[in-house]
């Protein structure tokens, strides 16, 4: 019986082991030491889609090159709608990124980021994304409605996001700056003072943030 027990517990031993060893093979794998290494950085997304309920693309901005021309692109997003427009999950990892999303009516809204990225943070994007649509569109966010209001997307997108870094995540402050710069007239027309003016306002609501 003693004998027997010394067995068991030997064979539990190494089957411990070799989940260690394991685990720390897979920890020390190249890819692997490469994400855990990597510095932090403010650039956290890579892109921000509106795709139909068709999978075409009614609004894409890529932040980076690691789908450098429009034919890869609209292949990444044929993918993504593909693997995403059937399930209930928020979030995703496709061709070594992390995607999060959701839909409307005939709206898929997707946040893009690298695999190692927070997806909260990535979730606070596409959160804020649709909440300002939603206010801007009142509450009409489908097709139609985001096709016949195109530039307030972009301002919209432009508050949120610059050049992939995280500006803002609260959906008020990005439809108020929306409005503001939605009532500016073409630059060639203002005078210089009302120049001056709109800078100033930009300078003191970020102030407020």
């Amino acid at each position: 019986k003693e004998h027997l027990i010394h067995r068991k517990g030997t064979a539990n031993c190494c089957g411990c082991w070799h989940v260690v060893v394991n685990r720390i093979n897979t920890i020390c794998h190249p890819e692997n030491l490469q994400s855990l290494y990597t510095e932090p950085s403010l650039y956290t997304v890579k892109a921000v889609l509106i795709l139909d309920n068709d999978g075409d693309r009614l609004y894409a901005k890529y932040y980076d090159d690691t789908y450098p021309t429009v034919k890869e692109q609209k292949a990444f997003e044929k993918n993504i709608f593909n693997k995403t427009h059937r399930t209930d999950s928020e979030i995703a990892l496709l061709e070594g990124l992390t995607v999060v999303y959701k839909s409307n009516i005939d709206l898929f809204f997707y946040v893009i980021g690298s695999s190692h990225e927070n997806e909260l943070m990535l979730m606070a994007v596409l959160n804020c994304l649709f909440d300002s649509l939603s206010q801007m569109l009142r509450k009409n966010v489908e097709r139609r409605a985001l096709l016949e209001n195109m530039e307030g997307l972009f301002l919209a997108v432009d508050e949120i996001v610059d050049g992939g870094v995280i500006l803002e995540s609260d959906p008020q402050q990005v439809v108020h700056r929306v409005a503001l710069r939605g009532d500016d007239v073409p630059l060639t027309e203002q005078t210089v003072t009302q120049v001056l003016q709109s800078a100033k306002e930009q300078i003191k609501w970020s102030l407020l943030r």
